[in-house]
Order: C-alpha cells, then structure tokens, then sequence
C-alpha cells in the first residue's frame, strides 16, 4: 500500500489518479476524505486517513512507501507557528519512521525557497544559502536544511522543488490556482483575462517570466525517483523554460479557439512585497541520476488542461 498525503489536493490527486491504476492507495489529508470530494471521484482500490491518524497509526498502516505532498500551500500565510507544526514538525516525524522502517519518502519542497532569484535557481545551491520572500517558502526550505543534515535517512529519499504548477484537479486552489485555471474562469465569466501589471520596470506589463510545468511531469518526476536509485537530495520539478504570463494567457484563448483579449490590473499589495518576476528550473541534477522525463510544452499542456476543464466543468 502507498501512502499519498495532500491526496485531495492538487499534486496529489493526480498522483493518486496515476498510481491507483497499479497500486492500493492509502489517502490521506487534512480530514479524512470522502468519496464525494471531486478530485478523488474514480479512484479504485484505496482507503482514507485524516492527516492526525496517518501520524498516530503509521506502525500499524505500515505503508510500503510515503509521497508527502500534504502541507499549508498558502504563500501569504502569516502564521508561522501553523507553519512550523505542518510543513516542517509533520515532515520530519514522517521522514524519522520512514527512516526507521525502511520506507522510501518523496516530499513536497518547493520553488519559492529560491526567494527573489537573485541566487539563481540551482537545486545544487545549498538551501542554508537561500533567502525565501514569505513564510511559506521559509517553512519548505528550513525542512530542506533539516532533510540534508540528517545520518539517519529513509533508503530513498528526495525533495521535489515544484515550480509554478498547472493542470487538471486544482479549482480547490481559489486565490491560489495557476493562471492557467484563473485565466479559462476569467474568459468563460467575462470573455476577456486581466493580468497583473508589472512592478518592476525590467518586465512588460504581462511580460513577467516563470517556469511553468504542467503536473503530470510532476507526477512523472516523483514516480522516477521513487522507482529508480538516485543519491538523496533536492531536486526541481520544472521545465527548464521560462515563459511568460501573457504567452500562458494566449494558449487558453488559443486552446478556446478564441481571439487573446488581455488587460491589465495592478497587483494586490500582500503579492507584490513578495512576487517573483522570474524563475526558471535548472534542470541538470535530475536529468544527470537519470531522470529523462521530456518537459511538456506550455501550449500542449494548456491544451490538456483546457480539454479536462471542458470535460469536468
């Protein structure tokens, strides 16, 4: 049996969808999940956990190996006592019986340890060297410290630094939802998509550039080093590429078979103290243990997307 956590949520569902095609799934989330909730509607062959009895009950559940993909998302979180119990104290008791059992792990890091990019975006940066911009980021790249600093490992172990993720199963997200999601909403509501203007004069208006990764390379990513040997580490989860917020508006209009009507509006202040006006995955790490999962293009991947939010509209 694998155990997913976060698996109502975005990543985790479509992992749970990719893996419960070979595999019993233990799902686990911040309240035990029900059948009704719709990114786990088709799912076969799985049991339910809240995220409190995952911990109280791991020796006798026993998972064969333990995807960690449950934690606070919320980049403007301000709480970091919440922070610190669910994205780092969480961790680490998962990754401590993981080691003990002899159970691999896979968990969730992210991107926005990378803080404002000015230390490029280099999974071979050590993390005691990175400034993140929120509490968030800070919460993901303390347990990173944590992670490398540790003798006693689970046999397979790696932290996914996901970029900016986008694809099927993440209405959930609301404020947090990639543009992708936000800009089909926007068309289908008002015919038209407005961006955030820029607040730094090197990038146009929509011009702001960031790695945007389509979640099934995710998932593909996390399956590689689950099943493959492969040195205990970091690793990011991205394409390579940065694109723009207006070329990722352009391919939903496109995919909608409509004509871009884009306009712009200024950024939410909580935002702007703390945006990322690039970010760009340095995929060399993954690809050197063996990794060849090839990047899906922003416009097949807005294509894939767009098709399933007609299809589950």
């Amino acid at each position: 049996m694998i155990a997913i956590t976060g698996a109502a949520g975005f990543i985790g569902a479509n992992l749970a969808h990719r893996l419960n095609r070979e595999r019993e799934l233990l799902l686990v989330d911040q309240a035990p999940a029900r059948p009704d909730v719709p990114n786990l509607h088709g799912l076969e062959r799985h049991t339910y956990a809240g995220h409190r009895e995952f911990l109280d009950r791991l020796d006798d559940l026993r998972p064969e190996a333990v995807f960690h993909l449950g934690a606070c998302s919320s980049t403007t979180e301000t709480n970091w006592d919440y922070l610190r119990e669910n994205n780092l104290e969480y961790t680490q008791r998962l990754w401590n019986w993981c080691a003990r059992n002899e159970r691999p792990f896979l968990y969730a890091s992210s991107a926005a340890t990378y803080g404002d990019g000015s230390k490029g975006f280099d999974d071979l940066t050590p993390p005691t060297d990175l400034t993140p911009l929120n509490l968030y980021g800070k919460s993901k790249n303390d347990f990173d410290i944590w992670a490398l600093e540790q003798r006693d490992t689970p046999p397979r172990w790696a932290g996914l630094k996901f970029f900016n993720v986008y694809g099927p199963r993440e209405s959930h997200k609301g404020r947090m939802a990639s543009v992708v999601f936000q800009t089909y909403r926007q068309i289908q509501a008002t015919g038209g998509m407005k961006l955030f203007r820029s607040t730094d004069p090197k990038y146009a208006d929509g011009g702001q550039l960031r790695d945007f990764v389509f979640v099934d390379d995710c998932v593909e990513h996390l399956l590689w080093l689950w099943k493959h040997p492969h040195p205990g580490g970091v690793y990011n989860s991205g394409t390579g590429q940065a694109r723009s917020f207006h070329d990722l508006a352009k391919a939903v209009f496109d995919s909608l078979g409509l004509p871009p009507i884009i306009s712009f509006i200024d950024m939410p202040s909580d935002l702007a103290k703390q945006y990322q006006n690039f970010t760009q995955a340095k995929t060399t790490k993954l690809r050197g243990v063996g990794c060849t999962v090839p990047p899906t293009s922003l416009e097949d991947g807005v294509r894939k997307t767009v098709a399933w939010l007609r299809d589950h509209s």
